[in-house]
């Protein structure tokens, strides 16, 4: 049986793979390779989400690398996007100590994935309907904010298999009802 040590040293491990996967990916693209900002934003994603995990189990922080992976090799984006996508998840860090850490652009797109990142169904009609305003109001800004979202999506579509079946449902649904289109 694994240690605890033994299975943090593993994750760390995986952790760097998959990231070096991304700047791997991204170093093979026309882009220019602006690597610093996108070092500087996983230690920044990776140390605001330490400790937190996912309904499968995993460390958290595979989430953003993924929706990055996304971002950059199948959607094609370059390092704003790819760093917006590293930071995209809420955390305690606010949309300031994002702009003053990666600049107005990249806090502006995050700023805009927070605002949209509510769940589309409310309890009330109200609430689904000033997220879609949200959602309007945001891709008339940057379509990146789009962009990112429906790779998050994705990335969540990609891994529904670790949630209770009703979880599933609603998921799927919300991804056919408003991604979809």
């Amino acid at each position: 049986m694994e240690t605890s040590d033994q299975q943090y040293t593993n994750e760390e491990q995986l952790i760097e793979d998959k990231f070096q996967e991304l700047l791997n990916g991204y170093l093979n693209s026309n882009h220019r390779k602006k690597v610093e900002i996108i070092e500087r934003a996983f230690k920044f994603a990776k140390e605001a989400h330490k400790g937190i995990r996912r309904r499968s189990g995993e460390p958290y922080i595979l989430h953003p690398i993924a929706v990055a992976r996304i971002v950059s090799q199948e959607i094609g984006l370059g390092s704003t996007s790819i760093c917006s996508a590293l930071l995209h998840e809420d955390t305690e860090y606010t949309v300031e100590d994002i702009e003053n850490h990666f600049g107005k652009k990249i806090a502006s797109i995050v700023d805009g994935l927070t605002k949209i990142s509510g769940g589309i169904f409310g309890d009330q009609a109200s609430a689904q309907a000033e997220n879609f305003r949200r959602l309007l109001l945001t891709m008339s800004e940057d379509i990146r904010v789009i962009l990112i979202k429906m790779a998050d999506r994705l990335h969540n579509m990609r891994t529904l298999g670790s949630m209770l079946p009703s979880k599933q449902y609603k998921i799927a649904g919300e991804t056919l009802y408003i991604y979809a289109p």
